[in-house]
């Protein structure tokens, strides 16, 4: 059963590819100002980063959100 999600701009990424190219265009500290979370300030690494959003829906929402705003 194949559920094609043809109006999903993110559908085929992982997490992993959407942060790493948000942390490429705005880098950790340009991330933690447009987004208040502590992972994106405090020691960061994309591994912790992936550990909290996975976790933490609304953090998720708001990384997603602005990786279609500046990418799609």
């Amino acid at each position: 059963m194949s559920t094609e999600q043809p109006n999903n701009p993110l559908h085929g990424l992982k997490l992993e590819n959407i942060l790493t190219q948000l942390v490429e265009h705005y880098g950790w500290s340009g991330l933690h100002d447009i987004i208040r979370v502590n992972c994106f300030s405090n020691d960061p690494s994309i591994k912790s980063s992936l550990k909290f959003l996975r976790r933490t829906q609304w953090a998720r929402d708001k990384v997603e959100r602005l990786y279609i705003e500046t990418f799609c």
